[in-house]
């Protein structure tokens, strides 16, 4: 066997397998057939498919967790927004910010309490989303794919909420921020490089604040949006039902 044949059979083997043609529901575009599926599966292009499984439509199937999980981001996504208009990054404003917008800013106690109760909102319901997920076994054939979208989504959820605690700059998140950052050392072999990333040094001080900063407010928030737009396409293309159930 020559190195060309070799290279084919190991192309045929990934292309082949179970974790390939969960990414993929097509060929290579290199026939007329497989270059209409390309345009006819595009996120951008198709969003909502011909047809979609009646079923998966029930409000006793879903509980409507993914639409509550969705609409939640963005109650914070614009409450975030408003509150980045009264917020400095600094350590010498950060706190001060925050007391002068619940006593000073007309209904500011309010806003920042829309933005904090949504995120612990976001993390029980993305949480009880995926636990739905599990039970009714949705996870199964084929949306293996999406049910990795899925926990990759709870992830940057919790990420979210972590990095979101640092921003007020009192002793609560100090010592919590200490804390979690003092465990993600523990990983293995990357553990310190994790922290000292979060912290961009030895401690916590201005570094931490903004890099906590950039990724709560642009990173992470832009990286959910992106994945949540693959995960409700996949999820118009695929049906919510487990793979026992008739279509």
């Amino acid at each position: 066997m020559n190195k060309g044949d070799s290279m084919s059979n190991l192309i045929n083997s990934i292309t082949s397998s179970r974790v390939w043609r969960s990414f993929f529901r097509h060929g290579w575009p290199d026939n007329p057939l497989d270059r209409s599926l390309i345009m006819t599966t595009n996120i951008f292009f198709h969003l909502h498919p011909v047809k979609v499984n009646r079923k998966s439509l029930k409000a006793s199937y879903s509980f409507g967790l993914g639409i509550m999980s969705a609409l939640v981001f963005v109650e914070l996504s614009i409450t975030g927004l408003l509150l980045m208009f009264y917020y400095t990054a600094a350590i010498e404003h950060a706190y001060t910010n925050i007391v002068q917008l619940q006593t000073q800013v007309p209904f500011g106690q309010l806003l920042r309490n829309l933005h904090r109760w949504g995120a612990h909102g976001m993390v029980i319901v993305v949480v009880l989303h995926m636990v739905r997920v599990f039970y009714t076994g949705a996870y199964k054939p084929p949306r293996q794919f999406n049910w990795v979208i899925g926990v990759l989504l709870l992830l940057l959820t919790l990420g979210a909420s972590f990095t979101g605690y640092l921003l007020p700059w009192d002793q609560l998140a100090f010592w919590a921020i200490t804390v979690g950052t003092s465990v993600a050392s523990y990983a293995p072999v990357i553990g310190d490089q994790i922290r000292l990333f979060l912290l961009g040094g030895p401690e916590i001080a201005q570094a931490a604040l903004t890099r906590f900063y950039v990724l709560h407010v642009i990173l992470i928030p832009g990286v959910i949006a992106l994945l949540t737009s693959i995960h409700l396409w996949r999820v118009r293309k695929d049906g919510g039902l487990a793979a026992n159930e008739d279509n």
